[in-house]
């Protein structure tokens, strides 16, 4: 059987398929359903995900990042597993647990800012996000925050109302939202406008991605992260380096930041950092993170089962992995890069191809277009997903091999030569907005 016969979808499958997406809709809310094809899995290994009917499909996406070290990886289910066994402890509300001080002491040994003193530990970016901002208002006595254009900080809570992309901008005056620069021009018309309004030292944090994901796989001007170390240094304002996406060796390095040599005051981790369990941290000073007392609990948060899948990911991220991360990165651009310049019938929709390591973002002509490619490319065993409504963001497994990318990749191009050529019914859409 080919790869093609094992991973496209039969009249079969998609009636399983079907009926178990079916019974998902009628049992799970709404409010956490994002959604651009009927997926319902039931199993995964390494970089590929098993249906519900038994097929295989590859995930270019890693659950948005977070599988980033695959699925059924051993490191993780052992370590996962021996905790469980020892009834590891479920929280470090009133008590201290040795595995979970221990994890939290190599965060703090791992994860560089300016003073990497204390690690809050959550259940994942959301409240990491949280936390982080009202540390800074704790540590400077302020209240105001600052985002930029297209950013996502979480699903709920500060780390939202900050946000730009997917919510309403400064939610209860929370943040101001300033462009973020892609641009060398852009970038010389945001520094004095930003430094204008950080000199009014109301402004407790900036909260930025280093690279933009959910707004659009969108990679700053160069200088753009030392400019605002510099301007928050002058006006005594904290950053945040929200490296929740980012962040875990994604883009080739430990962290985004990383890239443009900068410390943060305060980074934020989720995602990749869990293995896939629900595991969140925030790295900074004894200052932001040690008061008011009581004030961030969260009864699971550092819980010992979580500890654990954070110390195996931790033990993963290694040099040699961060070498394939890199190796891979160009390779997927590489391919995009030529296939954009075919004479293949979808090779004029793409606009761009950018990112870095296992970071990847294609934006094409259109929003429906993009939606199209992604329904279609589920239908040929492939999944991804779409972000800033016309860019394809691929976020696989930092674990995959190259013939599984090329093979990925290759079923996205097929996909978007089918969406321009018409094959796929738009009323597909109907039912899967995405955002």
């Amino acid at each position: 059987m080919s790869a093609d016969q094992r991973r496209e979808i039969t009249v079969k499958q998609r009636e399983v398929e079907a009926a178990a997406y079916e019974a998902d809709l009628s049992t799970v809310a709404g409010v956490e359903r994002l959604r651009f094809f009927p997926l319902a899995t039931a199993g995964g290994h390494g970089a590929e995900l098993v249906t519900a009917s038994g097929r295989e499909v590859l995930d270019l996406s890693a659950a948005w990042g977070a599988a980033s070290f695959g699925y059924g990886t051993g490191q993780i289910t052992d370590a996962v597993s021996a905790a469980a066994a020892a009834g590891a402890g479920a929280s470090v509300l009133s008590g201290a647990m040795t595995g979970t001080t221990e994890f939290a002491a190599r965060l703090r040994a791992t994860v560089p800012t300016r003073a990497s003193e204390r690690v809050y530990l959550g259940l994942g970016g959301t409240d990491a996000n949280s936390v982080a901002i009202r540390a800074a208002r704790h540590a400077t006595g302020r209240d105001s925050v600052v985002s930029f254009t297209g950013s996502y900080h979480g699903g709920h809570g500060l780390g939202q109302e900050a946000q730009d992309f997917g919510a309403d901008s400064g939610a209860q005056g929370v943040a101001r939202v300033f462009d973020y620069p892609v641009t060398a021009v852009a970038l010389d018309e945001l520094v004095p406008a930003l430094g204008r309004h950080l000199a009014q030292r109301s402004t407790a944090c900036v909260i930025v991605e280093a690279i933009q994901c959910d707004g659009g796989v969108r990679v700053p001007a160069p200088g753009f992260l030392k400019e605002l170390r510099r301007l928050c240094d002058e006006t005594g304002t904290l950053l945040i380096a929200d490296e929740v996406k980012t962040g875990m060796g994604r883009t080739g390095l430990r962290f985004a930041y990383e890239h443009a040599e900068v410390l943060p005051d305060l980074v934020t981790l989720g995602k990749a950092l869990g293995g896939g369990l629900p595991v969140g941290a925030v790295i900074g000073s004894a200052e932001a993170l040690d008061g008011p007392t009581a004030s961030a609990l969260l009864t699971l948060a550092g819980n010992g089962i979580g500890a654990a899948a954070g110390a195996a990911v931790l033990t993963m991220l290694d040099d040699a992995l961060l070498g394939h991360v890199r190796s891979l990165g160009s390779l997927a651009r590489g391919l995009l890069t030529d296939y954009r310049a075919s004479s293949r019938p979808g090779a004029e929709a793409v606009r761009d191809v950018r990112g870095e390591g296992l970071l990847v973002g294609v934006e094409l002509a259109s929003a429906r277009l993009a939606a199209l490619t992604c329904y279609r490319a589920w239908e040929l065993g492939a999944v991804f997903y779409v972000v800033r409504d016309d860019v394809i963001e691929l976020t696989p497994a930092l674990t995959i091999t190259s013939a599984e990318l090329a093979e990925g990749l290759s079923i996205l191009t097929q996909a978007l030569d089918d969406a321009v050529a018409g094959l796929v019914p738009e009323s597909v859409l109907e039912e899967f907005a995405g955002w």
